[in-house]
């Protein structure tokens, strides 16, 4: 069995959707507060570990640690046309999430710019627990 060029290139892109790296869209802290508060939030997906998650996170975030995320997406019973904005520590895991997304249909999907640390550089109101 042969593969074309391009052929065996989305099925490595496909095996590896999980690497951290490349650039994907993204959304400020200060954006995303914004946003928050407006007529029509973005859902904010988390997707740190849920220890990290617990210690502080943006109120309202749905958590699913990014490696659960592929296996997890239909259940999470997100809507496509609504916005999301993925979130995790420094923006390295929720590269690939926004990527997993956008090969789902959601085509405004984001991350945080600057992760959490970004969140927190920038004084923005967290929840624990």
């Amino acid at each position: 069995m042969s593969d074309t060029p391009s052929g065996l290139w989305d099925r490595i892109r496909r095996s590896l959707w999980w690497l951290p790296f490349g650039r994907v869209p993204e959304l400020s802290a200060e954006a995303l507060h914004e946003s928050i508060a407006s007529d029509a939030p973005p859902t904010v997906l988390d997707v740190r570990t849920h220890a990290e998650w617990s210690r502080s996170r943006i109120a309202g975030a749905r958590n699913v640690p990014i490696t659960g995320l592929k296996r997890r997406l239909a259940e999470l019973g997100l809507d496509p046309r609504r916005p999301v904005v993925v979130i995790c520590l420094s923006a390295h895991r929720s590269v690939p999430a926004v990527r997993l997304l956008g090969a789902h249909g959601y085509q405004d999907a984001r991350q945080l710019a600057g992760g959490m640390l970004a969140w927190w550089r920038s004084g923005l109101p967290t929840e624990r627990g």
